[in-house]
């Protein structure tokens, strides 16, 4: 099965085709005929699963099928809900990705930053909104935006909605949506209270439900380096005078974090392109090419903009940022050690971090191996803890002829 197979419209095909996707993952196969077909849909599954595309690109093609010639702002089609403001985030940076070739207008909007970018964009017309609840229902009570008419409504990780304390938030977005509409609900695990919210929100919807990736390929040997926040970058640095590491692929949370990061090593000499969805495609081609071809050592991207990336005897993977969702850990590190080659996966964890840590180590079913013996290792109250001397910071300094060890003894 391909994409080629789902009768998808060829602006997204093209798109597809521009971030290396070629084959659909089991919930983007069973997923996007149905919402295809216009229906409800009782999803299962937790992100990790390839759970956005399986509905950003059905969406896609069904505003671009019902596109007019109108002009002027245009009334908000698509809402998608989802609980936190990193998953929001990737979503419309999904959204970004698989509509480049669609002209259709989308947006994300959540709390914690000034609102006049997101209501300055609203008044121009939005075809797709993602929001977190409590932006959104401030949004709609200053008049900013209207549901009525929603055409596609997603709920998204409804479970972590529930644990969050937004269910009564979703319920108020919900009664001022369109009776009319067709509505996708996604939640990883289904508890009664999860059961019942979908009972009154669908209408005899399809079922589909996926188990999503939790384990990790034995060919790769993993390590954690605790180390504070404002250190990454020197830790960074430190990591790669191992010349052993030939290629690496960094990953960060945000767009602007891999941008820095790129910047900061190209600046220590090391040759480094950043990929993420603010790129141009050529930008994003060349710097892939670039990386497969070794001219490049270290490409720093994120989640969305590495989905496509397949590069053979990719010896390392380093998390910059861990992931605030523990499968998304599992799909980084996956991209070493295929095949049955060996890899490395390095991960660098602060101390608001560990949390995210103690996720991963449930999912994996093991905890990862910690490097210590490293310049920047803090202890585990989270108190910085500086281990190497005076000397030895001016010995690393001046380009020492003995290096630090930057994998666990065992490796």
């Amino acid at each position: 099965m391909t994409f080629d197979n789902l009768d998808l419209i060829e602006p997204i095909l093209k798109a597809l085709k521009t971030e290396g996707y070629t084959q659909p993952t089991p919930i983007q196969e069973q997923s996007i005929p149905l919402i295809l077909q216009r229906r409800d849909l009782l999803g299962c599954a937790q992100t990790g699963t390839g759970k956005t595309a399986a509905f950003a690109i059905p969406i896609l093609q069904i505003l671009k099928n019902e596109q007019t010639n109108e002009r002027g702002p245009k009334g908000i089609k698509a809402l998608i809900l989802t609980p936190t403001r990193e998953l929001a985030i990737q979503i419309e940076e999904s959204f970004s990705a698989y509509g480049r070739f669609t002209g259709l207008r989308h947006l994300v909007v959540f709390g914690g930053v000034s609102q006049h970018a997101q209501t300055t964009a609203l008044q121009r017309g939005v075809d797709i909104l993602v929001a977190t609840p409590g932006r959104l229902l401030d949004l709609m009570s200053q008049g900013f935006i209207n549901l009525q008419s929603i055409k596609l409504f997603v709920l998204d990780e409804a479970d972590r909605m529930l644990d969050m304390g937004f269910v009564h938030d979703v319920k108020r977005v919900i009664a001022k949506l369109p009776a009319k509409r067709q509505t996708l609900f996604f939640s990883a695990t289904m508890p009664r209270e999860i059961v019942e919210l979908a009972n009154t929100i669908l209408v005899n919807p399809a079922k589909v439900e996926v188990t999503p990736v939790s384990s990790t390929a034995d060919t790769i040997k993993q390590a954690v380096y605790f180390v504070e926040k404002n250190n990454k970058r020197k830790l960074l640095n430190h990591v790669l005078e191992d010349h052993n590491i030939a290629t690496a692929l960094v990953f960060t949370r945000t767009k602007h974090g891999a941008d820095r990061v790129a910047k900061d090593l190209n600046s220590a000499g090391i040759q480094a392109e950043a990929i993420h969805g603010n790129k141009s495609q050529n930008a994003r081609q060349r710097a892939l090419s670039n990386f497969k071809s070794r001219t490049t050592r270290v490409l720093v991207a994120t989640d969305i903009a590495a989905r496509g990336i397949d590069v053979e005897e990719l010896t390392h993977v380093i998390n910059f940022e861990l992931p605030n969702v523990p499968e998304t850990y599992v799909h980084r590190i996956g991209r070493t050690g295929r095949a049955g080659a060996s890899g490395i996966a390095l991960s660098f964890c602060d101390a608001e971090e560990k949390p995210f840590l103690r996720d991963i180590h449930k999912l994996i079913s093991k905890n990862i191996p910690v490097v210590e013996d490293h310049p920047y290792h803090f202890n585990s109250i989270g108190k910085a803890e500086i281990v190497a001397s005076t000397a030895e910071k001016a010995r690393l300094a001046n380009k020492p002829k003995k290096k630090w060890s930057s994998r666990p003894k065992s490796f």
